[in-house]
C-alpha cells in the first residue's frame, strides 16, 4: 500500500511517543489532557495513527481520554478501512475456552480473555469467524445454539444473537464487516440449504436466498467479491459433492459450478482446507501433502508445491489453512512422545514465488487446533 512521504518522519515520532507513555504527562493543562497530538492537529494525528501497528493501540488508548475514545469507539478502524490500511491477525484455539492471537508481520502474541460460559458451551463443538473487529464463536448451550463475540475494541467477550435458523457444520467466510454462513445441519440432523449473513456493525442476522443444494461439511470463501461454498456432502445418499456454488451479493442469486472441488467431503474427512489470496483460490491436500491452485479460466486444480511436513493431520482435522493478507498461513500442532508439544505457524508469501514455508511462530500448547479465524482490520 503506498504511503505519503510527508508523514514518514511524523510516524517515527508518533511511535516513539507511544513507546514512552510518560510523555502524555508533560502537559498538565486540562485542555491538552484530552487532546491527540497537539503539534500536528487531530486530523493528522488520526492519519498517522491509522498506520501504527494494531499491537500498539492498547498503549495508545492508555495515553488520555481522547486517545482512549478514538481506539475504543472503533473510529480508528473505520479510518483504517477508509484508507485501505489492513492488518490480518491469526486467532486460534487449542482449548475449549482459551484463544490466542498472533500478528504474522510483527510476530506479536496476545492472550484473549477466557470465555465465561456454561459447561455445555465449553465442551460442545464450536465454529469461528473473524468479521470486522469481532471474533465470533458459535457453539451450544443446553437450550440450543449460542454465540459468543470477542470485541477487539473492548478486549472482552459477550453473548451475541444467534442465527435465525441455528445450525452447525456450515460453510462460511467474511468480507469486511459481513460474514455469510451457508448450509449445515440443524439440531434434528437435517441437512440445510439455509443461508444467512451477519453484519458486525449492526449485530444483525439476515436470511439470504437458499443454496441450490442442501449441504453440510462444506467450506466457504470470498473471491472477486462473490461468496463461494465448496465441497461437503448432501442428498439422500450423503455422497460427497464435487460441485460448488457462487453467490452474487449484488444480484442476490446463486450459480452452480460443476466439479469445483476435487475431493468431495463427508465421512471422516474435514471440510476442504481453502485459502484465498489476491483473489486466487488455494487448497491444502493433506492426503498427498500438496498445495493446489484453482485455475479459474479452465476450472481445474493444479499442484504447485508441497505442504510443510508438520501439516500432517488426521484427515484434514487439527490444522488450519487460511488466507492472511498477502500470504497463506498454516497453523498446526506437533507431536512429542505421544502428546502435542507445541503449535507451529507457517507462512508462505505468494509474491516470493512457489510455496516456500517459513515458520513464523511457535507456541507451547497441549492440544491440536480446534478453531482458527483471520481478523483483518
Amino acid at each position: 500500500m503506498p504511503m505519503e512521504d510527508d508523514f514518514d518522519d511524523d510516524l517515527e515520532l508518533t511511535l516513539a511517543y507511544i513507546d514512552d507513555l510518560d510523555l502524555c504527562l508533560i502537559s498538565h493543562e486540562p485542555s491538552k489532557k484530552n487532546s491527540l497530538i497537539q503539534a500536528i492537529g487531530r486530523e493528522n494525528s488520526i492519519k498517522i495513527l491509522t498506520r501504527c501497528p494494531r499491537y500498539s493501540y492498547a498503549s495508545v488508548a492508555s495515553l488520555n481520554k481522547s486517545f482512549h475514545d478514538l481506539i475504543r469507539s472503533g473510529e480508528i478502524y473505520k479510518e483504517r478501512s477508509k484508507n485501505k490500511v489492513v492488518e490480518h491477525w491469526v486467532y486460534f484455539s487449542c482449548h475449549m475456552l482459551k484463544w490466542e492471537a498472533f500478528d504474522p508481520v510483527g510476530k506479536k502474541w496476545m492472550h484473549l480473555p477466557l470465555i465465561n460460559s456454561d459447561p455445555c458451551f465449553a465442551f460442545s463443538d464450536k465454529e469461528s469467524m473473524g468479521v470486522g473487529t469481532d471474533l465470533l464463536v458459535l457453539g451450544k448451550h443446553v437450550s440450543g445454539q449460542a454465540m459468543y463475540k470477542y470485541s477487539l475494541l473492548s478486549n472482552s467477550w459477550s453473548e451475541g444473537p444467534t442465527m435465525n435458523k441455528p445450525r452447525c457444520l456450515f460453510g462460511s467466510a467474511s468480507l469486511g464487516t459481513i460474514a455469510i454462513f451457508a448450509g449445515g445441519v440443524n439440531a434434528n440432523g437435517k441437512i440445510m440449504d439455509t443461508v444467512e449473513s451477519y453484519d458486525s456493525e449492526s449485530g444483525a442476522w439476515e436470511t439470504l436466498p437458499s443454496l441450490l443444494k442442501p449441504r453440510k461439511m462444506s467450506s466457504g470463501v470470498f473471491m472477486d467479491d462473490k461468496f463461494y461454498v465448496i465441497g461437503g456432502c448432501g442428498g439422500e445418499d450423503m455422497k460427497p459433492l464435487s460441485c460448488g456454488e457462487e453467490y452474487d451479493p449484488v444480484a442476490k442469486t446463486w450459480r452452480a459450478i460443476p466439479d469445483m472441488w476435487m475431493g468431495g467431503g463427508g465421512g471422516s474427512m474435514a471440510p476442504p482446507l481453502l485459502a484465498v489470496v489476491d483473489n486466487e483460490l488455494y487448497a491444502a491436500d493433506c492426503e498427498v501433502m500438496e498445495v493446489k491452485k484453482y485455475d479459474k479460466n479452465v476450472k481445474v486444480w493444479e499442484s504447485i508445491g508441497r505442504l510443510p511436513e508438520s501439516a500432517d493431520s488426521m484427515c484434514g482435522w487439527g490444522i488450519a489453512f487460511r488466507g492472511c493478507g498477502d500470504r497463506v498461513i498454516i497453523v498446526g500442532g506437533r507431536w512429542a512422545h505421544g502428546e502435542y508439544a507445541h503449535v507451529d505457524i507457517y507462512s508462505w508469501v505468494l509474491k516470493e514465488g512457489p510455496p516456500q514455508w517459513t515458520m513464523i511462530g511457535r507456541k507451547k500448547l497441549d492440544n491440536f487446533v480446534y478453531n482458527c479465524a483471520i481478523m483483518g482490520c
